[in-house]
């Protein structure tokens, strides 16, 4: 598919080359130097659409000065039948290239011929990635971190996904361990107080307490009865974890799905430890010689794993020694396999049984030290880790209203949770909103979020799309509808053009966010395409203006408000018609 920025960079890489090559034979230039450099946009257009640096990079192997390296290629370059009107030097040696209106004409090509196409790429060669994302504990609502989370996983997978990569999204369900055994004993606590009153029952100190534990536990006895009390306490347990578990897992799906997120699968720990492949993956790692035993536990060597990457890396052992590595726990020594443990195998259940190219997880920063000790035992497997898996750490997120940091809700009085936040802004706000630079905190403005004027960045790109939407339906009644064909040499005006220009980038937008794991890149794109579309339609009149003007103006909006509803779509909002 068209990529016709890095195209052009190309094109100028091939008419400098084959400049050089003719400045050889005339004996201008010496034979045998690699004339290479970089192609950047500049800042200001005005010193042209493309500059490059050749002249300078190759000064040294040429023997000449940079000026008037450029000034001889200009004189052998051809421009004829290329995507370049016109080429001078400038500064140093800078070769600048102005842009002819073929390239111009050729990128509302491509966007029509294309369609929803529109900028796919073919960077991921078809390979297979997981993007895990959100995995939030199934004991209670889930929370801001959640949310975001959710859309830049959600995002991340759709711009791998028009990169070329083959996608799976999945939620990994944290439904055994000592969060679960935590989940009972509080629903335990509470449905005895319930029964036997609550000065009668101590509640676990590090139980959890909020008001959906006690929800549950009257659920759980109103539907059960007070029969449970006289039942052993592990048997008592395991009943509640899974009427627990199975009211908050449909739940949590009728949230991400109401949040516009869909998974490939969820994954439950527990078929793991049943299936018997944590015990399995943590055999594979004795078999390789990284367990050994301690006070009765089984522990993973991961000081020795980590030192032996680092000494690798050229790290000095006084370098080693000062971060002081740690050993950890997979077993303990009462049988029970640790977290740490079932994460090794789920990730050894992506890249080895089921095979993925990639891994990417999408984490809050507190897991920050478990990233590289994850890695570690995954090399320990043989899987290469440390390539195969990434992991996008994220920051914060603080809810502000009037200026002040909201952390309640108002509707619930408790703190709020992905459920009373799009009960309150519309999800589309709230996924353009948490769709940000994943290092950066995040503070959501809820009084921002539900502005209908320019301020609202959701708000401003919807309405381009939807004002576009609305000129177009208008021409068309009046008898002008977008035409097929137009004169498209005719768009010359400077705010035409930088339109055009801005439809250009998308195609290298994804493949940059694609490759940088930031799909925030969208974000400020598209909203920098429908600023761009608003000058151009305050400075060139549509209506009105002579039939081949118009004609090319609208096919252009047209154009315009493809790329629009695209890149809206690929972070998952919504492009109205109408507002």
């Amino acid at each position: 598919m068209a990529n016709l920025i890095q195209a052009a960079k190309d094109s100028v890489n091939e008419i400098l080359q084959a400049a050089y090559r003719a400045a050889v034979e005339k004996g201008q230039l010496p034979a045998g130097a690699a004339l290479a450099g970089t192609v950047e946009i500049p800042k200001d257009t005005a010193n042209g659409d493309f500059a490059a640096n050749h002249a300078m990079t190759g000064a040294r192997a040429l023997r000449m000065a940079p000026r008037r390296i450029a000034e001889i290629l200009i004189e052998n370059a051809e421009l004829a039948g290329t995507w370049f009107d016109s080429l001078e030097a400038a500064g140093p040696g800078f070769l600048n290239f102005r842009l002819s209106a073929r390239w111009y004409a050729d990128v509302l090509a491509a966007v029509r011929t294309e369609g929803a196409d529109y900028g796919r790429l073919d960077e991921g060669q078809g390979r297979t990635v997981m993007v895990e994302f959100v995995s939030a504990n199934p004991t209670g609502p889930m929370h801001m971190g959640n949310a975001r989370g959710g859309v830049l996983g959600d995002a991340l997978a759709s711009v791998l996904d028009r990169a070329g990569w083959k996608v799976w999204r999945e939620f990994y369900v944290n439904d055994a361990g000592n969060q679960i055994e935590k989940f009972a004993s509080s629903l335990d606590a509470r449905y005895q107080q319930l029964l036997l009153g609550e000065d009668a029952v101590a509640f676990p100190e590090d139980g959890y307490h909020g008001d959906d534990i006690r929800e549950l536990a009257a659920a759980f006895l109103a539907e059960e009865g007070p029969g449970w009390l006289e039942r052993p306490e592990a048997d008592r347990h395991a009943a509640l974890a899974a009427f627990g578990l199975a009211h908050n897992i449909p739940r949590m799906q009728c949230d991400l799905r109401r949040y516009g997120i869909e998974y490939d699968r969820w994954f439950f720990e527990s078929e793991l430890h049943a299936s018997g492949y944590v015990a399995a993956s943590v055999q594979a790692l004795a078999e390789r010689g990284w367990i050994y035993e301690k006070d009765g536990a089984q522990w993973l060597a991961t000081s020795r794993i980590l030192a032996d990457k680092l000494r690798q890396q050229g790290k000095s052992e006084e370098e080693i020694e000062k971060l002081e590595l740690k050993d950890d726990v997979l077993r303990r020594a009462n049988g029970f396999y640790t977290y740490f443990a079932a994460d090794i195998a789920y990730h050894r259940n992506k890249l080895e049984q089921r095979g993925f190219d990639k891994a990417i997880n999408v984490w809050g920063a507190d897991h920050h030290g478990h990233v590289a000790r994850l890695k570690a035992a995954l090399d320990a497997l043989g899987l290469d880790g440390e390539h195969r898996l990434d992991i996008v750490l994220m920051q914060l997120v603080k809810l502000t209203r009037n200026g002040e940091v909201v952390r309640m809700s108002k509707r619930t009085g408790k703190a709020i949770s992905l459920t009373d936040l799009l009960d309150e802004i519309p999800v589309d706000a709230a996924r353009y909103f948490f769709n940000s630079r994943p290092e950066s905190p995040v503070e959501f403005d809820l009084d921002l979020a539900v502005r209908q004027d320019s301020e609202n960045p959701v708000y401003y790109v919807q309405y381009a799309h939807a004002r576009i939407c609305s000129l177009l339906a208008a021409l068309e009644a009046e008898g002008c509808p977008v035409p097929e064909t137009a004169e498209l040499s005719l768009l010359t005006e400077p705010s035409e053009r930088e339109l055009i220009k801005q439809l250009a980038a998308l195609p290298e937008e994804i493949r940059l966010a694609a490759q940088s794991y930031d799909p925030s890149r969208i974000n400020k794109y598209v909203t920098e395409l429908a600023a761009r579309f608003h000058r151009f339609y305050t400075a060139c009149r549509i209506k009105g203006a002579e039939a081949e003007i118009r004609d090319a103006r609208l096919l252009l909006a047209d154009c315009t408000r493809r790329v629009i509803a695209l890149s809206l779509s690929i972070v998952g909002v919504s492009a109205p018609e109408k507002m």
